[in-house]
């Protein structure tokens, strides 16, 4: 399913992790629109529904119903200003979130033609948890692993090594 699309690690890892902690009866909110990994869980037979591009830094009334029993954000939070208000707001009891990891031999991401595909925080774990905590949530498991790259340099061998991507599964206090 996974297996020839990109980035086939990072999905494959998240996807074993959901299994883990959500069942395919509950309904899941998916932060974002419609993307690859969102289809992957409909595909495996996860009843799915993305949200439709709101600014989620503005607009959390998304996210303040009880239709949903999980809410998944999927490489959200980096682009967000104030993540705490969304994460605070979320009504749901489970929550399985992936972000990418602040790394100290690369800058933030920035695209040069998107104005939106911009990484406004790259958190450390640590950050990144105590955030959870804040907006009222308890971390049951988590899990960071890296991405390798097909390139040759001093980076590409870092990213076999260093963990690029934080997943976190949690529950509401």
């Amino acid at each position: 399913m996974y297996e020839k699309t990109f980035p086939n690690k990072r999905y494959k890892l998240t996807l074993e992790f959901i299994k883990d902690h959500i069942s395919k009866e509950e309904k899941i909110l998916d932060l974002g629109v419609t993307n690859p990994f969102s289809e992957i869980l409909l595909k495996d037979g996860y009843n799915v529904t993305n949200t439709k591009g709101q600014d989620l830094d503005t607009e959390t009334s998304v996210v303040k119903t009880d239709e949903f029993e999980v809410v998944t954000a999927f490489q959200i939070f980096e682009h967000m200003v104030a993540p705490f208000n969304v994460l605070n707001d979320i009504k749901a009891k489970k929550l399985v979130v992936s972000i990418p990891l602040k790394l100290w031999f690369a800058s933030a991401y920035r695209s040069k033609t998107d104005d939106w595909d911009r990484h406004y925080h790259e958190f450390e774990a640590w950050q990144f948890d105590w955030l959870l905590e804040k907006s009222g949530w308890e971390i049951k498991k988590s899990m960071q692993f890296t991405s390798p790259v097909n390139k040759i340099g001093f980076r590409p061998i870092l990213r076999r090594f260093v963990p690029r991507f934080y997943l976190v599964y949690a529950e509401r206090k």
